[in-house]
């Protein structure tokens, strides 16, 4: 049921993502984090949040014998992408199912 929802939630994001990019651009997108505090606050938020992601992805993805380094690119590159791939692409336990 997990994977189901993150699968969801991958593709909705994916979508309003190439949406996004078709009409604005990279730059697009992150231009107005830089125009006022409001976009600003939202920016640190986002970084600080996928900061601690990568914090905890590290952590559990060597106690889970993956290799973090593809997952920490990913998120660095991408944003969101890398924490929901990570969480996708894990092995299925009694709890995640």
């Amino acid at each position: 049921m997990r994977r189901n929802r993150i699968m969801v939630t991958l593709v909705l994001f994916g979508a309003l993502t190439a949406a996004a990019l078709w009409r604005h651009g990279y730059w697009g997108i992150l231009a107005p984090h830089f125009q006022s505090p409001g976009g600003a606050q939202v920016f640190v938020d986002l970084v600080i949040a996928l900061s601690l992601f990568l914090v905890w992805m590290w952590g559990n993805a060597k106690a889970t014998g993956r290799n973090p380094w593809p997952w920490q690119v990913i998120t660095l590159a991408l944003g969101s992408f890398g924490p929901l791939l990570y969480l996708l692409t894990g092995r299925p336990t009694s709890e995640t199912r």
